[in-house]
């Protein structure tokens, strides 16, 4: 399975929280980095899409879709918030 950044999730996350995404920066729960969402390594191709913090490798999200609807586990993020890094 092939690494990618969230750029290539881009129109799933406006789907899922209702605007762009990929700029707002997300703070990782295990190591504390922060980076933007576009920066976190993703893997797509499975049952969902698994979301990894680049520094640190942890999951940060899972994304699926139930009942055509995306659904977004973020228990790996202590923050997502739009200031810069």
């Amino acid at each position: 399975m092939d690494a990618l950044d969230g750029n290539a999730i881009a129109g799933t996350l406006v789907e899922a929280f209702g605007s762009e995404m990929t700029t707002a920066v997300a703070t990782c729960a295990t190591c504390g980095a922060s980076r933007y969402l576009a920066e976190y390594v993703v893997y797509l191709g499975g049952p969902g899409v698994v979301v990894r913090c680049r520094d640190c490798q942890a999951v940060a999200m899972v994304l699926v879709e139930v009942a055509g609807r995306i659904c977004v586990d973020a228990m790996g993020l202590f923050a997502i918030h739009r200031d810069s890094p």
